[in-house]
């Protein structure tokens, strides 16, 4: 029945009134072109047009390999998936060029290599694009505690739009406007239930309606079938890598040997030089080895974590998201040995119970890494394998190619990234599912607030299981967050049926950090602010997990040409970091600060995953971290700074600028500078107070280089 609505309302978009022209999706081919002497098997298409799901591409006369599919209108990323594997760069991962020479461009895919990217122009034929779906967030939601409704238009076309109910007209704000749309919004209180049409004229003064039938309506049931967690629109989340934080119990350092991957990887033993530069343990500050990503342990632990509560207190935080804390084979914890278990190097259950209680006092929220996609090679499943082949009873939990084989050999079965101490999953199998969902419900019951998932685009049968694990979260503890490891932009797995929030590397890196480097203008980026926040409900913006940096990433100063491990950070690039800092806690969501980022370190992640390296809490810089103190208290202050409304303003080469909650009285503008120049600025009519200096002011004011200043409406 649901589908069947949806599916009415589609359709309802194609029968508008005569002056509209739709050209909401367009044929794209892609093309793999194997080498020479390349032994293809199969290929298929993957990327965030199908939420990195598979497309199977089909062999053509050739040789060449094929696909054609209908897309909207956007910029995609995407990869081949060639004979089972990924290739680890889309720009230059074979012998005389791109795997795509058809892609416009390339982009960090966040695991060292690139996604290739394609692009689909949007087209109108005629007149103007009217676009809403009632059954999308995006369209429609509840947001802040009221009834958010948006219509999308075809950019500088539509002069004003209203909303038409049984009980009136109202008049719609231009909320968000880019190179290929612009979107009117309008909030209401929660009804009980609402019909609805939109009517509107175009800048010739031709009026429009939607639905064109004056006795046709959209309607809203009065339900929220998608809730706003308040706790995290209003929060700020500091991400924790256990093993690096600060070691609060020496006592339990050596036990991360005893269950370290080396322990299984036959693979490893047979390897001279790995056995020479094995897992070691390492003081708090010696120098990075070649062991520094995965088996180099300095010690952290949840004690640490616990001694530290306060200090995160006072930087305003609210909620922790640790990476995984479970029994593994590695300091960063994403090859499980057991999901019932936690890590001894980390402490003991009672360790755990200890840390949620003491954050719990502190109005601290606890979210867990949840790792489904992929096992380690101890996790007692995969040993039993290993042990007995097709006579375990779970031979069908993995997809062993052959057996007897030896633990890491990529070769013997299907692995994340094709890494031999990664086995995959296979959640397709009931019984996996029931054992992950088990483990899902009780870590939930012992007191944790929320799931991150990694790479939930990987799964088998992904949608299903998500679908699933939402409902059962939900079902144990309704006010969870559920957050997804998706990089791009993709409003699939936000849609109300399976993730509160992606990790937003898509506003924060692509967009944000682009800004404070100065490699795009204000201009451009308000642009992609505006289509970014035109593909999500208000809803899920306001639950946004908002980061630019974290264990995957380089560190922010460093991206912003602050130096690199063990130089002093460039003054330049630290006020790039204040400036960068203080959009993101300003825009709709929660900002999460990746551990020590407000201190001011430095990292690579290609040099050894340098930016893993422990915090020295013996050094700081202690602007920043007053920076951090003051964009916190601001947060609390100023309710429009955690509103879930954005709305853009005014775009330059070096100026960007948004209004934040409703309009009227209180709302605030915040205007950022990314330049070397102080920059002049017209402020909008009325009377505007500074929030950090207090003064009262109206018309031309100027902004500094490398500053962002914030103003509230009187």
């Amino acid at each position: 029945m649901w589908k069947l609505v949806v599916l009415f309302w589609l359709l309802c978009l194609l029968i508008i009134f005569g002056i509209i022209g739709l050209a909401l999706a367009a044929e794209l081919t892609f093309t793999y072109v194997p080498l020479e002497d390349e032994e293809v098997v199969s290929v298929s298409l993957r990327g965030a047009f199908n939420s990195w799901g598979e497309w199977p591409m089909e062999e053509q006369s050739d040789g060449t390999w094929n696909i054609t599919v209908d897309l909207e209108p956007g910029e995609y990323q995407y990869k081949f998936f060639i004979n089972g594997k990924w290739p680890q760069d889309m720009s230059t991962a074979r012998a005389g060029g791109p795997i795509d020479p058809n892609a416009i461009g390339y982009i960090n895919d966040g695991f060292g290599g690139q996604n290739a990217i394609c692009r689909i122009k949007e087209e109108v034929t005629e007149g103007v694009v009217l676009v809403h779906n009632p059954d999308a967030p995006a369209y429609l939601c509840i947001a802040d505690e009221r009834l958010v409704l948006r219509l999308k238009t075809s950019p500088h076309k539509v002069a004003k739009v209203f909303l038409v109910t049984d009980e009136g007209r109202w008049p719609m704000e231009r909320q968000l406007q880019w190179e290929y749309g612009e979107v009117f919004r309008l909030s209401l209180k929660f009804p009980d239930s609402l019909k609805y049409r939109f009517v509107g004229y175009t800048i010739e003064g031709t009026e429009f309606s939607l639905p064109e039938d004056p006795s046709q309506s959209f309607f809203f049931d009065g339900i929220d079938h998608f809730p706003q967690l308040k706790w995290v629109s209003q929060g700020i989340i500091y991400q924790i890598f256990p093993e690096r934080f600060y070691n609060g119990n020496p006592e339990n350092d050596v036990l991360a040997l005893k269950s370290d991957e080396f322990r299984y990887n036959e693979q490893w033993a047979q390897n001279k030089l790995w056995v020479e530069e094995g897992p070691s343990l390492a003081n708090w500050n010696v120098p990075i080895s070649s062991q520094h990503c995965c088996h180099q342990y300095f010690g952290g632990d949840l004690a640490g974590i616990i001694e530290k509560l306060d200090y995160l207190k006072e930087l305003g935080v609210t909620a922790l998201y640790l990476n995984p804390i479970f029994d593994s084979g590695s300091a960063h914890g994403y090859d499980t040995h057991d999901y019932m278990k936690v890590s001894p190097k980390f402490g003991t259950e009672e360790d755990l119970q200890d840390l949620l209680n003491e954050a719990h006092k502190r109005g601290m929220r606890v979210i867990l890494d949840f790792v489904p996609n992929h096992t380690g090679l101890g996790f007692w499943a995969f040993q039993d394998v290993v042990k007995n082949g097709e006579d375990s009873p779970y031979w069908d939990w993995y997809f062993i190619h052959k057996w007897p084989f030896s633990p890491g050999d990529p070769s013997a079965y299907e692995a994340w990234w094709g890494v031999g101490s990664l086995p995959k999953l296979n959640t397709g199998n009931l019984e996996v599912r029931e054992y992950l969902f088990k483990v899902v419900r009780y870590w939930l019951n012992f007191g944790a607030d929320g799931w991150r998932v990694d790479v939930p685009n990987e799964l088998v049968e992904a949608q299903a299981f998500f679908r699933e694990m939402r409902q059962i979260t939900k079902m144990e503890k309704p006010d969870a967050y559920l957050i997804a490891e998706i990089w791009q932009l993709d409003p699939s797995w936000v849609q109300g049926d399976q993730y509160d929030s992606l990790m937003n590397y898509a506003l924060g890196r692509d967009i944000l950090l682009n800004f404070a480097k100065g490699s795009i203008d204000g201009e451009s980026a308000l642009a992609n602010l505006s289509r970014y926040f035109a593909a999500y409900g208000e809803n899920v913006t306001a639950m946004g997990f908002n980061l630019v940096s974290s264990h995957d990433t380089g560190r922010i100063l460093t991206d912003l040409g602050g130096g690199n491990f063990g130089d002093s950070p460039n003054p330049g690039a630290v006020e790039r970091l204040k400036l960068l800092s203080t959009l993101f806690y300003t825009l709709p969501g929660a900002p999460v600060i990746f551990q020590g980022d407000e201190r001011g370190i430095l990292g690579e992640k290609e040099f050894y995953d340098s930016h893993r390296y422990p915090i020295q809490w013996d050094t700081a810089d202690e602007s920043l971290i007053s920076h951090y103190k003051k964009l916190a208290q601001l947060r609390q202050k100023i309710p429009a700074l955690t509103s879930s409304v954005v709305r853009v303003y005014y775009g330059t080469d070096n100026l960007l600028s948004f209004f934040k909650g409703e309009q009227g009285k209180g709302e605030v503008l915040i205007v950022a500078n990314n330049g070397t120049e102080i920059e002049k600025f017209e402020l909008p009519l009325g009377n505007w107070r500074s929030v950090t200096e207090g003064e009262i002011l109206q018309g031309t004011i100027y902004i500094p280089s490398l500053q962002v200043r914030i103003f509230e409406r009187l």
